[in-house]
């Protein structure tokens, strides 16, 4: 028996891990600018101009504006905010949001955005499977769960336009406005966008994602992206050719092949060390931080000193693009 041990123990591999001296890499003023700049914290004077308007999160204090939360300073024209770097998210109309379902109401739902409060999707915004136009019936009512249910993901996009993902099914609606409380009303637009299919989701904080004019990307790497402003971003196979006669409610259910799963775990392994050493997200980033991360394995992605190597080769590409 000592033998068999003995020699089980020699057979064993072990994950040994040692401390390596690397040298200190010089942000250049572009870095700077790229991943935020003025950041302040509680009590920081921000101006003592007194021309200067009072924003969100700032305070007087003695002829001084002064920040009450830490985060970035804004400034439009003279109005001076600054905004929080964990917060919830405070959504507007325009905005790309990747929420849940959690709550099947009369004649609404109500979907999780990673907001105060939950945003609402009335029945009579939805979009009929075939994209029926009609008024919509109890029998309709009755039937919501066919369409939505608890736990369904869906997303808003920048074109006022939100898909959601359904398990293995999607939908497509818009914001049509904000409360006056601040929780989102949503909409249907129109039916191109349809059905996604399989996909990860992946929780960050709203303010590493990089506003642009789309935040939907088909990477060069076999994989598309869905950053959501309100920090949620989805993950999911490149899509192949949709059929226009489904009326935006095809989605594909087939399984999806071991070299777009290993992609898809690559680029969330990339995500959360981005996310974990606060670099903006949006599509060059995060393609410029898969690409640094091949020489690794994917499950050495999230090993500190990989984590740390990665994040640096990604800021000087991202540096060196700027320049």
């Amino acid at each position: 028996m000592r033998r068999l041990n003995l020699q089980k123990t020699e057979n064993m591999a072990a994950d040994m891990r040692l401390p390596t001296f690397r040298k200190q890499v010089s942000l250049s003023p572009s870095l700077s600018a790229l991943d935020g700049k003025d950041l302040v914290v509680p009590g920081d004077v921000i101006t003592s101009d007194t021309g200067f308007m009072r924003g969100h999160g700032t305070y007087m204090d003695e002829e001084k504006l002064t920040a009450s939360v830490a985060g970035e300073v804004e400034r439009v024209n003279k109005l001076v905010c600054v905004r929080p770097l964990r917060t919830r998210f405070n959504g507007e109309v325009g905005d790309v949001v990747v929420g849940r379902i959690t709550e099947v109401q009369q004649k609404r739902w109500k979907v999780e955005t990673n907001s105060r409060l939950d945003s609402v999707l009335l029945l009579s915004s939805v979009n009929l499977p075939g994209g029926e136009l009609r008024r919509r019936s109890a029998e309709d009512e009755l039937t919501m769960r066919d369409y939505l249910q608890e736990g369904d993901l869906i997303s808003v996009s920048s074109d006022l336009t939100l898909t959601s993902n359904l398990g293995p099914f999607s939908f497509i609606a818009e914001v049509q406005s904000v409360f006056s409380d601040g929780a989102l009303s949503l909409h249907t637009r129109s039916l191109k966008y349809g059905k996604l299919g399989q996909g990860v989701l992946v929780q960050l904080s709203p303010s590493l994602i990089k506003r642009q004019k789309t935040h939907f990307h088909n990477l060069p790497c076999g994989a598309s992206i869905i950053l959501g402003n309100n920090g949620f971003v989805w993950l999911y196979p490149a899509p192949g050719q949709q059929d226009e006669e489904a009326g935006g409610y095809y989605t594909s259910l087939e399984p999806v092949s071991l070299s777009d799963r290993e992609v898809i775990s690559r680029l969330r392994n990339c995500l959360l060390a981005l996310g974990a050493h606060k670099v903006l997200l949006y599509d060059t980033s995060v393609l410029y931080c898969y690409e640094s991360s091949l020489p690794h394995q994917i499950k050495d992605i999230l090993k500190p000193e990989v984590m740390e190597e990665i994040v640096m080769v990604t800021r000087q590409k991202l540096v060196e693009q700027e320049g």
